[in-house]
């Protein structure tokens, strides 16, 4: 009988502190009771062995797991941040160029990187996030974190071309006037240059190309940014003219002379030396007329660049050219009429021919 009580006041005591569990756990953490409490027997302690006058513990509800620290968010600005930026493009997760901000880009690439790991997809970099990115990745190199800007490069035309043109000619790696375009010839003469002062020879102006010039080079004149065209004599004998040429606005173009002539109404307003297309790829003769002006355009068959282009047949066009400016009669085009006067190509596209001109190339 005394033996009975004892059970009895124990389970009691049991079934209380399982009530006191359950009562205590916070909203969204919900705490697992000891036994099922819908089963008074099951929530009632064995007693295969002596009872113990004392009843135990109660148990300590299980903590919930520390969220991950934070290592790197957005808004931040650091060294640390151009690591994971430099790391992220090893991950091939980031294109863009490190710079130490922790910017919607940035933020952007750590959530394709989280995703295609398998991680909590949040933008932010947590210590789950650095430590899988830290296995994958290798250190940066002082490139990576900082890796050279570029200023000029082929295919650009611009004043600063011309004075990097200028200053390449007062070390004698430019041996042409300026023109202002960054093809083939000036690549090269960056290359020679690069070459000379022990950098990287790419052919392409980077930050430290650029310090370097300005440091041994002086300001250019005007004269040495564009020096003095000597033009050829308006001179209707030296111009070859068609007799298809003689009324309206023409474009009139002689093979045997190797010269262009801009008239109006007959008259020659200036001359143009000309080139044509090299064997198997020849320039056609007709009467056509200009249907297409593209200032800054780029081959699409040769990808290669036609400046102040403007399209007479198919893909034939009477355009800028730096080749031809820089090696003369040497080589051909691919079947354009080439004209290696920039500032007098470059007037004739502004300021003269418009669309619907007439063109005549004859022999």
């Amino acid at each position: 009988m005394h033996s009975r009580r004892i059970r009895t006041s124990v389970a009691a005591a049991v079934t209380a502190a399982v009530l006191v569990l359950t009562g205590c756990a916070s909203d969204g953490d919900r705490a697992a009771p000891a036994a099922n409490a819908a089963d008074p027997v099951a929530a009632t302690p064995s007693f295969e062995d002596e009872p113990s006058e004392e009843p135990s513990e109660t148990p300590t509800p299980k903590e919930s797991k520390p969220a991950d620290k934070v290592v790197l968010k957005p808004g931040d600005n650091s060294d640390k941040v151009r690591e994971l930026q430099a790391r992220l493009v090893q991950a091939k997760r980031l294109k863009a160029v490190p710079n130490g901000n922790y910017g919607p880009a940035t933020k952007g690439a750590v959530s394709e990187y989280q995703s295609a790991q398998g991680l909590k997809v949040t933008g932010i970099v947590d210590e789950t996030t650095w430590t899988k990115l830290l296995s994958q990745t290798k250190t940066p190199t002082q490139e990576e974190l900082h890796p050279k800007k570029q200023l000029i490069g082929q295919g650009d035309n611009s004043d600063k071309v011309r004075e990097l043109q200028a200053r390449l000619k007062q070390l004698g790696h430019f041996k042409e006037k300026p023109t202002g375009y960054y093809g083939p010839v000036t690549q090269t003469a960056v290359k020679a240059y690069q070459q000379a002062v022990g950098i990287e020879a790419t052919g392409t102006v980077y930050e430290d190309t650029w310090e370097k010039l300005l440091s041994q080079t002086k300001t250019p004149t005007q004269d040495e940014l564009r020096p003095p065209v000597e033009l050829p004599a308006v001179d209707a004998s030296l111009a070859d003219i068609d007799e298809r040429c003689k009324t309206g606005r023409t474009l009139c173009i002689s093979k045997t002379s190797r010269k262009m002539a801009w008239m109006i109404d007959g008259k020659v307003v200036r001359l143009f030396d000309v080139r044509f297309g090299a064997e198997g790829y020849e320039t056609r003769e007709g009467v056509f007329s200009v249907y297409w002006k593209s200032r800054e355009h780029v081959s699409t068959i040769y990808n290669s660049p036609m400046p102040f282009a403007m399209f007479f047949d198919g893909g034939q066009a009477v355009h800028y050219s730096e080749n031809f400016a820089q090696n003369g009669y040497s080589n051909g085009s691919y079947g354009c009429v080439n004209v290696r006067d920039y500032n007098g190509i470059k007037w004739l596209f502004d300021t003269q021919v418009k669309t619907g001109d007439k063109v005549v190339i004859h022999w």
